[in-house]
């Protein structure tokens, strides 16, 4: 258990920057749910991504073999000095610049509280995209604890089933390299200064393989990205947009039973994983044809 510490006076002292999106969190019992749900063994290695002035690392470190800190406020990184910890290496880079294969060659935990607006960009680099199968950040990794905004964690959880808004192209993005669980929410007060939105903790499981078999891992990307497109349309008119013949997509609907008007999000990734081999096996077949 965590000795309770008073961060938000801690916290006040540093001059926190908008631009790198820094919100500093400063509950010691969102902290404490951190540490416990990441299980992590004094034979792990932790990379922390985005430590900010300590607060999390400064647990980690009593825990893990060795935390790896990748920080880009050269502030706060002298903050971070501060800790004074043997196991603790700190790195002055951006996250989406890091190849993890260059810090260590062992499997690692991640922990991470990021700026919001990059969350995606994070979660490709971390996971690599749904056709990036030899990733070798993935290949490093065991599971990853995230900060995100509550929305975006909801998001990331989704299903067919969720609201619309939901379900899309960062939900198929979490989940087909790893298993998604949202463990907590995140009250505005627990960071510092206070964010304008609720955050939400989540844990990514990373599979050693793809959710789905397929054929062609780069056409499932494609027949995705075009189903998602354009929210309002349906199934069929998005991917009349995204460069499917319309002969290859009535085929291929009616032979999975998929009514026409159905939108991309009333769609399992297990469906659309049948749709895309369906409209590759049309496309091959027309072009023999031809």
């Amino acid at each position: 258990m965590i000795v309770k510490m008073n961060y938000f006076e801690r916290a006040k002292f540093f001059k926190t920057k908008k631009r790198l999106g820094q919100n500093f969190l400063i509950n010691p019992d969102v902290i404490d749910a951190i540490i416990e749900k990441a299980e992590i063994s004094p034979d792990d290695t932790v990379i922390e991504i985005g430590p900010g002035v300590g607060f999390v690392t400064e647990q980690l470190v009593k825990h893990a073999k060795k935390v790896i800190a990748i920080e880009l406020d050269e502030e706060a990184i002298k903050e971070l000095e501060k800790l004074n910890a043997p196991n603790l290496e700190i790195i002055h880079r951006d996250i989406l610049k890091t190849d993890f294969s260059e810090l260590t060659n062992e499997k690692v935990k991640i922990v991470a509280n990021i700026p919001y607006y990059i969350t995606s960009p994070i979660i490709a680099h971390l996971l690599g995209e749904v056709d990036d199968l030899t990733n070798k950040n993935r290949s490093l990794i065991k599971d990853i604890i995230l900060m995100v905004q509550e929305e975006v964690a909801r998001r990331m959880a989704a299903d067919k089933n969720s609201p619309s808004k939901q379900y899309g192209l960062l939900t198929i993005l979490s989940q087909f390299w790893a298993d998604v669980e949202i463990f907590r929410l995140v009250g505005r007060k627990s960071f510092y200064p206070a964010p304008k939105v609720n955050s939400a903790l989540v844990k990514l499981t990373v599979k050693e393989q793809p959710k789905l078999d397929l054929t062609d891992y780069r056409h499932f990307r494609k027949t995705v990205k075009a189903a998602f497109s354009q929210r309002r349309k349906n199934i069929k008119n998005c991917l009349l947009q995204g460069g499917f013949s319309k002969e290859n997509i009535q085929k291929s609907l009616a032979a999975l039973g998929i009514d026409e008007n159905t939108r991309g999000e009333k769609l399992s990734i297990e469906t659309f994983g049948k749709l895309s081999e369906e409209l590759l096996k049309n496309e091959n077949s027309m072009s023999c044809k031809d």
